[in-house]
C-alpha cells in the first residue's frame, strides 16, 4: 500500500505538482487552485505544510517546486495512477471518461506488489491512454530484463535517485543513463543502436516525433518509443 504516513490530499498535491511541473517547474498556486477545485488561501496553507515537510520548495506569491524526496513520492503515485488508467481501458473495458476518477480512487491502495504485476501484464507501458508518459518503477534495476527474473522482490531494494524519460526532459539537459524500459525487442532495438545503461547523454530538443540526442559524442534521432523509455538521473 501506498506509504499511510502521506496522506491521500498531499499526494494528490504532489501528483498535481509532478503532472505541472516534472522538471521541477515552478507550478503557480493558481494552477494547484483550479486542478485542485480548492481555493486559493487553503492551498497556500498546504504549500506551506509540505515545505515544511521537505516535499516542495515553496516562493510565496511565485508558486513551488518538487523536492527530491517530493519528486520521488509524486512518482510513484503518477505512476500508479497511468497504469491503472492504462489497466482499466485495456483490460477492463472501462469507458475512456471514467478511467481518471476510478484511477485516483485506486490509487492510494494500490499495492507495491500488485502496480509490479499489472506493469508485467501489461507488457511494461510507457504512456497512459492520455499519452502521458509513465514514470520508472523505484527498483534498482539496469532495465526490465532484471525485473523478468525475480521472483522474490523482498530483497530487491529501492533505486536512491529520480528518473525522467527523454522525452520528458527539458532542452539542453546533460546527465548519465540509468534504466532502459521494455520488452526484450524493445532493449534488443536499443542495444543495437550502441546505447547503454552508464552512457552520457545530451537531450537538445524533438520535433514532434524524434528526439534529437548525443549519447557518447555520437548523434541519434531517438523514436518516441526509445525517448520515452530511456531514463536519465535526475
Amino acid at each position: 500500500m501506498a506509504d499511510d504516513k502521506i496522506s491521500e490530499n498531499i499526494e494528490e498535491y504532489l501528483e498535481v505538482l509532478y503532472r505541472n511541473g516534472s522538471n521541477k517547474e515552478q507550478v503557480s498556486t493558481t494552477t494547484l487552485s483550479n486542478e485542485l477545485g480548492i481555493a486559493p488561501g487553503s492551498v497556500t496553507q498546504m504549500l506551506k505544510k509540505l515545505e515544511t515537510l521537505g516535499y516542495i520548495d515553496y516562493t510565496p506569491y511565485r508558486g513551488a517546486t518538487l523536492t527530491d524526496e517530493g519528486m520521488k513520492i509524486a512518482q510513484k503515485i503518477t505512476r500508479k495512477h497511468r497504469i491503472l488508467e492504462k489497466f482499466l481501458l485495456d483490460i477492463l473495458k472501462v469507458k475512456e471518461e471514467n478511467i481518471h476518477d476510478q484511477a485516483c480512487e485506486m490509487e492510494h491502495t494500490l499495492s507495491d506488489e500488485a502496480e509490479r504485476a499489472l506493469c508485467t501484464m501489461l507488457h511494461h507501458p510507457d504512456l497512459c491512454p492520455d499519452n502521458n508518459v509513465i514514470p520508472a518503477c523505484d527498483l534498482d534495476f539496469d532495465s526490465c530484463q532484471q525485473c523478468f527474473s525475480v521472483k522474490d522482490f523482498d530483497n530487491v531494494i529501492n533505486r536512491k535517485f529520480n528518473l525522467l524519460s527523454i522525452s520528458e526532459l527539458n532542452p539542453e539537459t546533460t546527465g548519465i543513463i540509468s534504466f532502459i524500459r521494455g520488452n526484450n525487442e524493445l532493449l534488443d532495438s536499443i542495444a543495437d543502436l550502441g546505447i547503454s545503461v552508464g552512457n552520457n547523454i545530451h537531450y537538445y530538443n524533438n520535433d514532434g516525433s524524434e528526439f534529437s540526442v548525443t549519447i557518447e559524442d555520437e548523434e541519434f534521432s531517438l523514436p518516441s518509443e526509445m525517448a520515452n523509455n530511456i531514463f536519465i538521473r535526475v
